[in-house]
């Protein structure tokens, strides 16, 4: 992107995926449940998956399981591979894309910015759902939960960097739906835009981003009258 060319104040934005660029809790609840059940476990509502999210699909388990007292390890072990087994192969029956993202996405491609996912979903199971969609193209590097290393997901800043990096440095904000990926965002030194419509585990005003929008329509307007860092590439801000 050439910076003297536009007044686009970011040269990299990058974005959470389940409930920031795609409404995938009907199909994350599918999943949970079968597994649940494949435990003797009650099944939740679809309503109950909003606080359970956030943290990859384990920590969904185990956070689910909480509620009916918990599992031991050797126990737990079959189950999660349950649970992995089936939604890689029911990973986008229901989820789409939140109204307006194609249109937003479009509009940010059409100011030069590279466009980046940053999730903690393991990268194998993100990139098999934008293939399915029909977005994979979209994004200059999809960065998974697993992708940096134990430890080393949101809301550690190394993804955040590493999708810098990747991108070739330069400016950049991040958008999410929840107090992980604001967290990430802030770790890393940039800005952060909340989308009020995800997987919020706080009340949107509530999430520390630096803005917040009720809909895609808004992302370009708020990211211009925010005030970027620039980054170098290779650079690890603080």
């Amino acid at each position: 992107m050439n910076m003297a060319a536009s007044d686009f104040p970011f040269a990299i934005v990058g974005f959470d995926l389940d409930g920031t660029l795609v409404d995938s809790s009907h199909d994350l609840c599918i999943a949970l449940n079968h597994a649940l059940v494949f435990a003797g476990r009650d099944p939740i509502p679809l309503e109950g998956i909003r606080p359970l999210v956030g943290r990859g699909v384990r920590r969904m388990l185990e956070r689910a399981l909480i509620v009916e007292g918990g599992m031991d390890e050797e126990s737990f072990k079959p189950v999660y591979k349950e649970l992995l087994t089936f939604y890689e192969a029911n990973l986008a029956v229901h989820t789409r894309p939140y109204p307006g993202c194609i249109a937003m996405l479009d509009a940010l491609a059409a100011q030069g910015c590279r466009i980046a996912v940053v999730t903690n979903k393991f990268e194998k199971f993100a990139r098999s759902l934008l293939d399915q969609i029909g977005l994979t193209e979209r994004f200059a590097t999809v960065i998974g939960g697993d992708t940096m290393g134990p430890g080393r997901s949101k809301p550690a800043a190394d993804p955040i960097r590493e999708m810098i990096a990747r991108c070739g440095g330069g400016t950049a904000a991040f958008v999410g739906d929840t107090t992980i990926d604001v967290a990430a965002a802030h770790a890393a030194g940039i800005p952060c835009v909340g989308v009020a419509f995800g997987l919020n585990d706080k009340p949107p005003h509530e999430l520390g981003a630096d803005h917040v929008i009720g809909h895609f329509d808004e992302l370009l307007p708020a990211l211009r009258a925010m005030a970027p860092r620039p980054v170098a590439s290779g650079e690890c801000p603080v």
